[in-house]
């Protein structure tokens, strides 16, 4: 088990008191092993037994004397030892009897500020009177107990909250009271804890060279010119195509040559003998009327222009008629 010797994480301050009147001392100690502790005056080992009316206790670390009513004779200088297997420290302080009063009076007031969270904040105020009075702190009307978080501290008038490190909720209005028999005083600041900045984050830009530029105008250019080629080309095809069909329309249909006659003799002899002496008329020539032709459309459904080349390559051409 590791060792240390005694140390005051808080020593003694030095109390004046009314006639008639309690005075406290106290001292907060570290030390491993827990140290011992006693109390002088002037020297000298005080006891409960050797000053009647005085209180002496030690636990957690605290060590207290309390004198329940002084007088002059308790004037005087008072210390506290503190000792272990490790070594000893020692604290001291004055206690002043007096007969005359005073009122509690700020020489130092709180002051109002503004931090950064998670900063250390301390709120100071120095504060006399006679008895020396009693000083407490309070955030928005609620008093302030000493913690690991909110320390008080004492050292002789001045009297400190430090604050270890402070967040927007600690964020308000602090008040110190200081009292005794003769009176009372406040003082009051405000803090303010201002929480983290959100960084927006940053626009990027989208840098497109002038190359890349070019490259899509030529590409949108190339692309309007073809489908304007198509549709063009699909106008002069369907005109075409309607031209062709009118042509055929009013073209004369075909001759159909005469039905040879039959060879036979005996069909010879018996149209002779029919037509008896008339003269035989040539035969009629029929005239076969050809149907209507049915119109042609041609349509493109694609094709391909070459910028540059002058050239047209049709890649797919459909002829249809109408029913």
């Amino acid at each position: 088990m590791s060792t240390q010797a005694p140390t005051f994480t808080q020593p003694l301050q030095s109390v004046v008191a009314l006639e008639g009147s309690a005075a406290t001392f106290q001292a907060t100690i570290s030390g491993s092993p827990v140290p011992e502790v006693s109390w002088f005056r002037d020297g000298q080992v005080l006891s409960s037994a050797a000053l009647p009316g005085v209180q002496i206790s030690f636990s957690e670390g605290r060590a207290v004397l309390t004198i329940l009513a002084v007088t002059n004779a308790h004037s005087g200088r008072f210390s506290v030892r503190a000792t272990n297997g490790a070594g000893q420290a020692t604290s001291t302080a004055e206690l002043l009897v007096t007969a005359e009063t005073a009122p509690p009076n700020f020489l130092q007031r709180l002051q109002s500020s503004t931090v950064r969270q998670g900063s250390q904040v301390r709120l100071d105020t120095r504060v006399t009177g006679i008895p020396a009075p009693t000083v407490r702190f309070y955030r928005e009307g609620a008093e302030i107990q000493s913690s690991a978080d909110f320390r008080i501290l004492q050292d002789g008038e001045l009297h400190s909250l430090l604050i270890a490190e402070a967040f927007p909720e600690d964020s308000g209005s602090y008040s110190v009271t200081a009292t005794n028999s003769s009176g009372r005083a406040t003082c009051t600041a405000e803090l303010l804890v201002q929480g983290e900045e959100v960084v927006p984050a940053k626009k990027t830009k989208t840098v497109v060279s002038t190359a890349q530029v070019s490259q899509s105008r030529q590409t949108r250019m190339e692309s309007r010119t073809e489908a304007s080629f198509r549709t063009t080309t699909m106008m002069e095809l369907q005109m075409e195509g309607a031209e062709l069909t009118q042509h055929l329309a009013h073209k004369t249909p075909p001759r159909v040559p005469p039905k040879p006659m039959s060879k036979s003799p005996t069909s010879s002899v018996i149209v002779a003998k029919v037509t008896g002496g008339r003269q035989q008329s040539p035969s009629p020539v029929r005239h076969v009327k050809a149907p209507t032709p049915t119109p042609v459309r041609c349509v493109v459904l694609d094709g391909l222009y070459r910028p540059g080349q002058g050239a047209v390559l049709l890649t797919s051409v459909v002829f249809f008629s109408d029913p």
